[in-house]
């Protein structure tokens, strides 16, 4: 029986980080893994993969419709398996490079599926049935979330695939039926969309991208529709058959009416992700996770002593960065230090063309919380490096308090705004002033621009615009 400090359940950006910083720290760590590589879903079947053909999409659509109105005249040829190919090729080496520094940071990988087994126990069970029993001082719960089903709806990972099938159908749909207008759904149709196949969403809520900023919505829906996706809000999936070579929906108006038959080739069902969280032998311990599968933390410190929860299988947005910083933030706490996540000030981003960026409250918030604040904006069209490079559609959004000017939200879409955004964290996390921003000298010419430009116009003195 193995001992260890810690025993981390889960290799994703939640458990590997987690096992790294432990390492740093000289705890003695153990990282439990059921998959074949490291990384979770985020390396293997999730934020990496998708960012891969996202880029090699993107790039697709740029020569076949851009290229030639910057005098750069080619006839370009999509060779699918190729571009799988140099995805898959990213992901082995991205789950290698966290081989590499479990090594590096003295860190054991423990191949399997782990489960708790009492108080400061791990069971672990091999892929040949073999089970090992860890002891662990404390055990970290970090196993993400998996794709949520729709009833109705049975996915075959053939012609009814979720966001792991999508990401490997062997042809380019002739049309794609997206169910869900959420993040992963509508990157993952943007992916095919540009390869060739018509795109239709279905969205059960009036509106896409639920959660996100209204205003900020609605442009990104305009942009995609412009760019061929079609949307069918307020409408709900009832059911899905096999019809030959393609699928056929059953789609009822949310509002009641008449149900329609829609049909396309492939359908990706996309309405979310649950907690991973059953079968870890929870009750062993005491922890009983609420209706929704996910588990309540203090701190991250679960009911049970010694016990901790990060990532996805706990409440707040489920991306790989939140589980990051929790992940740290919880080891820290474990090794006797003050860890710390603020979850206020965690950015989202969607990675289409363009990409979409958001940190803080969103107008709907503050309204609905009565907090009277200023509004800044500021459109890329007035943004010289984005003319030049023809990419001025969408805006920035700084939102402060009316009274102190301190940043509460900002929200962007544009060019590169998913890098951009970071800017706006940590002036946040400083506690800036929309003044400090539009105060702060930004190189010349630079999409980045905008975000001063905005943070000027909280006070009305934008200058370039």
């Amino acid at each position: 029986m193995a001992g260890y400090d810690v025993v981390i359940i889960g290799g994703g950006p939640g458990g590997y980080n987690g096992a790294i910083r432990a390492g740093q720290l000289g705890l003695k760590v153990a990282c439990v893994e059921s998959r074949a590589t490291l990384g979770g879903t985020c390396l293997n079947v999730g934020c990496m993969p998708s960012k891969a053909l996202l880029h090699a999409s993107e790039l697709y659509e740029l020569a076949q419709k851009d290229f030639a109105g910057f005098g750069i005249e080619v006839t370009p040829k999509l060779n699918l398996e190729a571009m799988m190919k140099q995805k898959a090729a990213s992901v082995d080496g991205l789950t290698k490079g966290v081989e590499f520094l479990f090594k590096k940071n003295k860190v054991d990988w423990i191949k399997g599926f782990g489960r708790l087994a009492g108080p400061g126990k791990v069971e672990v069970t091999g892929a040949d049935g073999a089970v090992t029993t860890l002891e662990a001082k404390a055990v970290v719960i970090a196993t993400g979330s998996e794709p949520a089903p729709l009833a109705g709806v049975q996915v075959d990972n053939n012609r009814i695939v979720d966001s792991t099938g999508a990401l490997s159908i062997a042809e380019v749909p002739k049309s794609l039926i997206v169910i869900g207008a959420g993040v992963i759904g509508l990157e993952l149709g943007s992916v095919w969309r540009r390869l060739g196949a018509a795109v239709t969403v279905v969205e059960f809520l009036d509106r896409i991208t639920p959660g996100m900023d209204g205003e900020t919505a609605k442009t990104f829906q305009r942009a995609l529709t412009k760019q061929g996706m079609t949307f069918k809000l307020s409408s709900k999936v009832t059911g899905a058959k096999l019809v030959g070579e393609g699928v056929e929906l059953t789609v009822e108006p949310v509002a009641g009416g008449a149900a329609e038959t829609l049909t396309a080739d492939y359908v990706l069902l996309a309405i979310g992700r649950r907690p991973y969280t059953k079968d870890l032998g929870l009750e062993s311990v005491g922890v009983t996770p609420d209706r929704r599968g996910f588990i309540e933390t203090r701190h991250f410190a679960t009911s049970a002593a010694g016990v901790y929860a990060v990532g996805d299988v706990t409440h707040g947005p489920m991306l790989a960065h939140k589980a990051e910083d929790e992940a740290v933030a919880c080891i820290e706490i474990i090794a006797g230090k003050a860890g710390h996540v603020n979850p206020d000030i965690i950015p989202s981003v969607v990675y289409t063309h363009p990409e979409v960026a958001s940190v803080g409250k969103t107008e709907e918030e503050l309204k609905a919380a009565g907090v009277a604040y200023k509004v800044g904006k500021f459109p890329f069209t007035a943004n010289s490096r984005a003319k030049i490079n023809h990419e001025a559609e969408g805006f920035v959004k700084v939102l402060a308090d009316a009274t102190t000017d301190r940043v509460l939200g900002v929200h962007m879409i544009g060019p590169d705004v998913g890098e951009m955004i970071a800017e706006y964290c940590v002036a946040m996390e400083f506690a800036a002033s929309s003044e400090d921003i539009a105060r702060t000298c930004h190189p010349h010419p630079t999409r980045s621009e905008a975000l001063r430009q905005a943070a000027m116009g909280v006070e009305g003195w934008t200058m370039q615009a």
